[in-house]
């Protein structure tokens, strides 16, 4: 027992560490009054004691690395002649890491450069505990305070990183952390831009450094002397029990700890298992997580839904042929895809702060369709609903997957009918996969990477500023209407986008000021300085411009899928075309198009899931999404379909808040738990289980 208290205290010291740590952190959540308004006296003993039952089992995973660095130091190994038989073995390995065309090298530079600096730094610390035994203890302890110095910076900095993430998305890490590590270089460069990066590590680094040297003083006894082969093995088995429990019981925790109350849930969770979750989770099997019904019901619900035929077999015949009388009107199309921008920045939703000024006087010109929900919480969400006009599906969006190419899309649509097809965005279009997306399904991409230096007034990390943008687009436009043929271009706008920074002097609140509310006004400035451009231009009256969110700016509520989340607004403007009205059916983002398609009265065989809403045949309904919860709102009843194959209804009422706001653009509501109702249940399951076979089956290729 003595020895375990000597040999375990290093663990013990990081295992307490990192529970205050994440103590301090659920307190310093908690302290956020819209989360905290949502507690029960219950739901903080739920967050903070159970919380750190995770946190326990998830620093046994952690520390297998401290074990393994601590139980094999040994001054056998090191004598002759072993010690020269290990430096010759470790010269003979970096030499075959850099020599030979090994399967390391297969994934990249990357990993190549961070195994030969752990091998050369191995080796020259293997070659020097040889050379000069006498310095050996001096050393190990060195290395020992670095290795501490390394536990408690980390858990200090991901402890940093979970703040500003709940913060920004109200959950612990998910399929969006994940996105993350791999566009390193934007989400780096964002957070430089966003943050007060140098004070804040600076603390972070002086506080790592005081807590590294109280461990550090309480454990260097490991050295003297270092435990024999019978203490290791002891040792060694309680970490193996210890690690086995932990990877057993937390699937199981992780399972248990779900409520009605996601901040709770959220709470009393490990974010870095939650991470775990996410990175493994990132490809759902909706017939693995989700509710089913029968295939021939799903599929004759939707046939009858959207005027399908299918084959006896149904296996085929998941399209349909829309037809109109009136000539088809070949007009110009402009997509504006607006990052971020929430329906209750509008003046027409309640806004009371004028920050979009140009677009509520579009609004008023405009086809407007005032109770329109996003598809998902992310721009792909938006991209892939606007292009591919399908129900979002579990897991990463369909323009991240592999199986991304030859779709049925809107640019496929006009192609055929002799469009130019284009898809513009201001930084570089690699990130989030978009240029391989959308030149894979024939579309023009035009990035950062077509702008001259001298076209740039102002960027940032995620690219040109939308006024830089605005001018670019011109430039395109013109040169597509010198060809004589109709053009559609769809554009994702960048500048209300953390950091929310932009050119100084173009409007109230300045460039460098970080704020939201100045990337939605200097957004709302840009587009106004296009729309003054295009005035000008002789297309600009043969055109329909389309200008919609992509998703809102925030995604976080006490439930699921807080619908005030994904209301979005949705302007079609074509001055002597289309005439300007308000529209209040309940509509999807996935509906956007094949409306417009039936304004410009086109035929063409469409396997379409969205629908023209316009249509006699056109029941209204809502789909929305995050990574793996499914909702379908219909009668204002949002049902939810959520992994483990669970189903839950909420009634929704308009929220106290808006009773001075008109009944079609209030945006904020309540939603009370009910019983889900079967035909909505059973409508929810059809839409999401035939999207997800249809994409399986590749039965929704162009």
């Amino acid at each position: 027992m003595r020895a375990y208290l000597k040999y375990g205290k290093p663990f013990a010291y990081l295992c307490g560490f990192y529970l205050v740590v994440n103590t301090a952190l659920r307190l310093l959540l908690l302290a956020d009054h819209q989360m905290r308004a949502t507690f029960h006296f219950t739901d903080y003993f739920r967050v903070l004691l159970p919380g750190l039952f995770p946190n326990l089992l998830v620093f046994f995973m952690l520390a297998m690395p401290l074990w393994l660095y601590l139980l094999f130091l040994s001054d056998g190994k090191l004598k002759k002649p072993y010690g020269q038989i290990i430096l010759g073995l470790l010269i003979l390995l970096l030499g075959y890491v850099l020599l030979s065309n090994n399967i390391i090298k297969a994934y990249g530079s990357v990993l190549i450069n961070i195994v030969v600096i752990f091998l050369s730094i191995k080796l020259l610390l293997t070659a020097w505990m040889v050379g000069a035994p006498r310095y050996r203890l001096q050393t190990r302890k060195w290395l020992f305070g670095f290795t501490l110095f390394l536990y408690v910076a980390a858990i200090l900095l991901n402890a940093l990183s979970e703040y500003f993430f709940f913060k920004e998305f109200g959950v612990r890490y998910n399929f969006i952390a994940v996105d993350y590590l791999i566009y390193t270089n934007e989400v780096i460069g964002n957070i430089m831009q966003s943050y007060p990066v140098v004070p804040l590590f600076s603390v972070l680094a002086l506080v790592a450094i005081a807590i590294t040297v109280f461990i550090y003083r309480r454990t260097t006894d490991y050295f003297a002397p270092l435990p024999d082969l019978k203490t290791k093995l002891l040792l060694i088995i309680a970490a193996a029990v210890s690690i086995l429990v932990a990877s057993r019981l937390l699937p199981f925790y992780a399972g248990e700890n779900t409520g009605d109350n996601i901040y709770v849930s959220e709470l009393g969770a490990d974010g870095l298992y939650k991470f775990y979750t996410a990175f493994q989770d990132n490809g759902l099997s909706y017939t693995k997580f989700y509710p089913e019904i029968e295939q021939q019901k799903a599929v004759t619900f939707l046939a009858r839904q959207l005027g399908w035929t299918p084959s006896p077999d149904h296996q085929t015949g998941f399209e349909k042929k829309v037809t109109d009388t009136a000539g088809e009107s070949h007009k110009n199309i402009v997509l504006i895809s607006v990052e971020s921008l929430s329906a209750d920045y509008l003046a027409h939703y309640g806004n009371k702060h004028h920050l979009t000024p140009f677009l509520d006087s579009l609004a008023d010109q405009s086809l407007m369709f005032t109770r329109l929900y996003a598809a998902g919480n992310r721009t792909v969400r938006g991209l892939e609903a606007l292009t591919l006009c399908i129900p979002p599906s579990p897991g990463e969006s369909i323009i991240k997957r592999k199986d991304n190419k030859n779709k049925f899309t809107t640019g496929g649509i006009l192609r055929q009918k002799g469009y130019t097809v284009q898809f513009l965005y201001g930084g570089y279009s690699y990130f989030d996969n978009m240029q391989d997306f959308f030149e894979g399904n024939g579309y023009q991409v035009i990035d950062r990477n077509n702008f001259q230096a001298s076209e740039i007034s102002f960027a940032n990390i995620w690219g040109v500023c939308d006024e830089d943008m605005a001018g670019k687009m011109i430039q395109v436009l013109d040169k597509d209407h010198g060809t004589g043929r109709p053009f559609f271009a769809h554009w994702m706008t960048v500048s209300n986008h953390r950091p929310f920074t932009y050119p100084n002097g173009k409007i109230a609140i300045p460039g460098d000021a970080r704020s939201r509310n100045g990337g939605v006004m200097y957004t709302d400035y840009a587009l106004r300085r296009f729309f003054q451009m295009a005035r000008r231009r002789p297309w600009f009256n043969n055109t329909v411009f389309i200008i919609v969110a992509d998703h809102c700016a925030s995604s976080a509520g006490k439930v699921a899928l807080p619908l005030d989340k994904y209301r979005i607004p949705c302007l079609v403007y074509s001055p002597g075309f289309i005439p300007a009205r308000k529209v209040n059916t309940l509509m999807s983002q996935i509906d956007i198009m094949p409306t417009v398609f039936g304004l410009l009265h086109f035929s063409y065989r469409s396997k379409f899931i969205g629908e023209d809403i316009f249509k006699q045949s056109y029941r209204p309904r809502a789909l929305m999404a995050t990574y793996q919860d499914m909702g379908y709102l219909q009668d204002s009843v949002l049902t939810v379909l959520s992994p483990v194959r669970q189903i839950k209804s909420y009634r929704i009422r308009p929220a106290k808040s808006t009773a001075t706001i008109p009944g079609d653009f209030i945006s904020k509501f309540d939603e009370l738990p009910v019983s889900p109702r079967d035909s909505l249940k059973d409508a929810a399951i059809s839409y999401y289980q035939m999207t997800a076979w249809l994409l399986d089956k590749r039965k929704y290729q162009e």
